[in-house]
Parts: C-alpha cells; sequence; structure tokens
C-alpha cells in the first residue's frame, strides 16, 4: 500500500476539520484524504487510474463524506463547481504502480512497455520508443529527463527497434552511455517516458491554472512533487500568483521529508511540498 508523503505537513498546512471540503487531485489509494476524512472533513477525490478507484473505493467505503471521481486532475475546473477549502496534488506515482511490473514504470521488474496513468488511454510507452523520431526522443529524454546523453541513448534505440519490454529498454540504454551511472540515466529515461505517455506537464500546467478559481477565499492548495520539472513549474506558478495578488505563498522554501519519515519510507526522500492560500 502507498504510503503518502509529507502527511504531517500536509494537514498541517491543510488543517481539516469538521465542515471544510477539500479535493483530493490524486488519490491513489487514499493515504491523504483518509486521514482529512478521520479529521472530520468532506473529500473529492480524483484519480484517472482505473485499478486505483476501484480499490480505494473498498478501501475508503467506510466513509460517507468522500466523493470518488474517475478523471483526470487536468479536468479540476470542470469537476468541481463549488469553492472548497483547500486542494492537493500528490504528484508521486504510487508504489503499486512502480512495483506492478504489468504497468511497466519500473526499472526493477521486466514488464510490457506501458507507462499508462489511464489504462484506456491508446499511447503507450512502446509506441514512443518504436515510432516516434530521433529528434523528438532525444527532445523528451532532454528535456523531461535532463539526461546529458539524450542524444546518443535516443539513436541506440532506433538502431535496436521492436522493443517490447522495460528489461530491454534497459539494457538498450545502459550499453548506450559511456559512464558507470547507468541507473541514473536509466531512471531518467523511464521518468521522461512516463511524462511523455501521460501528458504530465501539460496536465499539471492545466489543473494549476484552474485551481485558484475553485478556492475560497483563504483556501489553500498544496502541491507535493518529485522531480525538478514539476517542482520548478509549481513555484513560477506560485510566485506569478502572488505578484498578480491571487496567492500568498505559505512555504518560502519547499518542505522535504525528516530523516524519521525517509527511513520509514524512502521514497519520500524527493518529495518537495509547496503551499499556497488563495486571497
Amino acid at each position: 500500500m502507498h504510503v503518502p508523503a509529507l502527511l504531517k505537513e500536509t494537514l498541517e498546512l491543510l488543517d481539516p476539520r469538521s465542515g471544510r471540503v477539500f479535493v483530493d487531485a490524486t488519490l491513489g489509494f487514499g493515504g491523504h484524504a483518509e486521514a482529512l476524512l478521520k479529521l472530520g472533513a468532506k473529500v473529492v477525490g480524483i484519480d484517472r487510474d482505473a485499478e486505483a478507484i476501484a480499490t480505494v473505493r473498498e478501501r475508503l467505503s467506510g466513509y460517507p463524506e468522500i466523493k470518488i471521481i474517475q478523471d483526470n486532475f487536468s479536468n479540476i475546473g470542470q469537476i468541481i463547481k463549488d469553492p472548497v477549502d483547500g486542494i492537493l496534488f500528490d504528484l508521486g506515482i504510487s508504489s503499486y504502480q512502480i512495483d506492478e511490473a504489468q504497468r511497466g514504470f519500473s526499472i526493477r521488474f521486466d514488464g510490457p512497455l506501458d507507462m499508462r496513468m489511464d489504462q484506456s488511454q491508446y499511447l503507450t510507452a512502446e509506441e514512443i520508443v518504436n515510432e516516434w523520431p530521433e529528434e523528438e526522443l532525444t527532445r523528451i529524454f532532454r528535456e523531461y529527463g535532463e539526461e546529458r546523453f539524450a542524444k546518443r541513448i535516443a539513436r541506440a534505440i532506433i538502431e535496436l527497434r521492436g522493443i517490447k519490454t522495460t528489461g530491454q529498454l534497459k539494457a538498450i540504454v545502459e550499453k548506450a552511455i559511456p559512464t558507470w551511472r547507468k541507473r541514473e540515466s536509466v531512471t531518467r529515461v523511464f521518468q521522461a517516458l512516463r511524462i511523455a505517455v501521460n501528458s504530465e506537464l501539460e496536465n499539471l500546467k492545466q489543473a494549476l491554472s484552474a485551481s485558484p478559481e475553485i478556492l475560497k477565499s483563504g483556501g489553500r492548495m498544496i502541491v507535493i512533487s518529485y522531480h525538478s520539472l514539476e517542482d520548478r513549474m509549481v513555484k513560477w506558478f506560485f510566485r506569478d500568483k502572488e505578484k498578480s495578488g491571487i496567492l500568498k505563498i505559505l512555504t518560502k522554501r519547499p518542505i522535504v521529508a525528516k530523516e524519521a519519515e525517509i527511513a520509514a519510507n524512502p521514497r519520500a526522500k524527493s518529495a518537495k511540498l509547496r503551499g499556497a492560500e488563495k486571497i
């Protein structure tokens, strides 16, 4: 089961209590949502992963104060009709998604090159690596993965097309780069493909843009990100809205997990939390 990162800090900033309504825009298996519910709040949970939705419906079935919606959080402006007290985005993929080989997210387990958050969509990582041109592969590895050897890796993929599994792709990337830091490059390439498959940055941009409109005055939005591309986007969005007099930044610097939490939940190590309040 996915362990929610920075839960204590999230609750302190959102200050859930009876009568307040929050949107958990990345519901997953409901770790953050359950904590909000236990403190008396109402929750609207959004997730696009059908497996996560089915699991969380059962897991949180004892809480009548939650409404669960299967959708992309980029549509938050259309989903939420009435102003709310807070919005939470936890942008990390769940432990289940990472550890389930069939989903294709993990570099540790061999599985199909899938990487779709929404299994009903057409585009997969297999299509990208086998059909997209070398220039486009280079671009996404460089922009989304911040990978130094993006062009070299893209060329190696082009030469060995017919790639079906995560293990095959991992081997190609490892062979293509002239460095001992092979694991880091593989991780960056997988991250880049996941971002491209799921349009993650475009969806986040759209969701952030719509969020202030659905917050009450004094309502707060919290974003937990796990890589620099997301964190920069959130940082500059908050700064822009603060300059416009729409939001007040609550976190001068991103909040990160303490040593005790990292020891208990190593995946929290890369988490960065930023918060803002609607003026």
